[in-house]
Order: structure tokens, then C-alpha cells, then sequence
């Protein structure tokens, strides 16, 4: 079994410290989120990880599974829509200022690759087209790629800019040629027309990626740990 490690990560920006699960020894960084107001250990509990242990064992990859704030910026009724997405964006820069350069350091590297399913999926790809210099490899697993559907209507630059269906149109296509994207969905799966439209915006600004449509199998846990092994295995054997 990978090596697996938990620890706690002080965000200086969030002013509180948010928990890390580290699989594997050596290995190119992934960076990997949980799905909606999931805990940071959700992809291990369910064996998502599990379902690359070979990569892990061998020193290919090494995962990073960070806690979101999903509870206190999106899903948090209590808060206006505008404060939702202040709460986000502090999130978002905790990462690309504080936890993304911890990595870089660590494994003495400019890019990582990022990953998630359902709303991970939302949250790797945000990061990824929001920071594109800073990421090799976007695995969108069921994904999302916008979150208007959390503002009641709001809307301000900071939400545009947190919706890649939205700015990713609007952007300079060269920012992404370097970067391998996956967009994995399935016939059944209830975001497959959302990855759908992202697969469009991104053909039609002649950006490579790979469309992945399996067949008989709904947006849940058994979809994303079949398909997951097939794209570490393309990029990391």
C-alpha cells in the first residue's frame, strides 16, 4: 500500500489552516480536490486514489488531496452571494500564493497537474484555466465549469472570472497549448452537456484536449475510478 500521510497546511491568506492528505513517496504533484463539501480524505475513501495505487507505488505520481471551503463560500446560505464568492477567490489564492509554491519548492518544479470529480472537477478546472503557467495536466472527471448557479442571480468580475465557460472563451488560446486536458464524462452523466459546451469552447479556439464519453454508467464513484487509471496511465507511465 502507497504511503499516506495527513497533515495541516496555514493559509496565511484564509487566516486558518486547512488539512492535506500526501499519497505516495516520489512522484510528479497532483493536486486533488474533493467533490461538493466533501473532506479532504473523500478520494481515498473512496478509492479513487486506490484505483492508481500501481503509478503510486512505482514513483510516477504523488497526490496532494486538499480540503476545499466549499461550506463556507458556495453551500453557505447564510451568506450573501457576493461574500460567497469573496470567500472563494480567497480560497483560489491561497492556492496559486501559498500552497501551489509550497509544491513547486518541494518537488522542484514550475507545473503540477490538477484533478477532480463533480465538483472537484469544478475546482481543478477553474484553477487550471485561471493559472495555466502553473499547470501540465487538467483530469476534469464529470466536471463543471461554471458556478452561477450558487450566486442568486449575482454576478461581478470576480464570479465571471471564476467561471471558465465563460472567460476561457474570451482568453488568449496560446496561454493553454502547453497544458493536457481531459474532460471524462459519460452517456448517463447529468454534466455531460456541461462538458460538452466546455469540449466546443475549447475546439473552437483550436486548444488540444481529450474528450472522454464512456458508455452505460451514471456521474458516481464507479465511473471515475475506471477512467481515472486510463489518463494517469497515458501521461505518467
Amino acid at each position: 500500500m502507497p504511503q499516506i500521510e495527513h497533515s495541516d497546511y496555514y493559509s496565511h491568506i484564509l487566516g486558518t489552516s486547512l488539512k492535506v492528505e500526501v499519497t505516495g513517496h516520489f512522484g510528479y504533484p497532483i493536486v486533488m480536490f474533493p467533490t461538493s463539501q466533501g473532506q479532504y480524505t473523500q478520494n481515498n475513501d473512496f478509492h479513487l486514489n486506490g484505483s492508481i495505487n500501481w503509478f503510486i507505488e512505482q514513483g510516477k505520481v504523488k497526490l496532494y488531496n486538499i480540503q476545499t471551503i466549499d461550506g463556507w463560500s458556495f453551500y453557505d446560505e447564510k451568506i450573501s452571494p457576493q461574500q460567497r464568492i469573496k470567500n472563494y477567490e480567497l480560497y483560489v489564492q491561497f492556492l496559486i500564493k501559498e500552497f501551489i509554491p509550497y509544491i513547486q519548492k518541494l518537488h522542484e518544479t514550475h507545473r503540477v497537474a490538477v484533478a477532480g470529480a463533480s465538483f472537484g472537477g469544478y475546482h481543478a478546472a477553474n484553477f487550471a484555466f485561471r493559472f495555466p503557467d502553473v499547470v501540465s495536466h487538467l483530469f476534469s472527471l464529470s466536471g463543471a465549469f461554471s458556478i452561477r448557479n450558487f450566486m442568486d442571480g449575482y454576478s461581478d468580475e470576480l464570479v465571471y472570472f471564476n467561471c471558465p465557460r465563460e472567460f476561457v472563451k474570451n482568453d488568449e488560446a496560446w496561454k493553454y497549448k502547453h497544458m493536457h486536458i481531459v474532460l471524462s464524462t459519460s452517456d448517463q452523466d447529468i454534466c455531460k452537456d456541461k462538458n460538452l459546451e466546455m469540449a466546443d469552447i475549447l475546439r473552437a479556439k483550436g486548444i488540444d484536449f481529450w474528450y472522454d464519453e464512456r458508455k452505460w454508467i451514471n456521474h458516481d464513484w464507479p465511473l471515475w475510478r475506471m477512467v481515472f487509471p486510463t489518463f494517469i496511465g497515458r501521461f505518467f507511465s
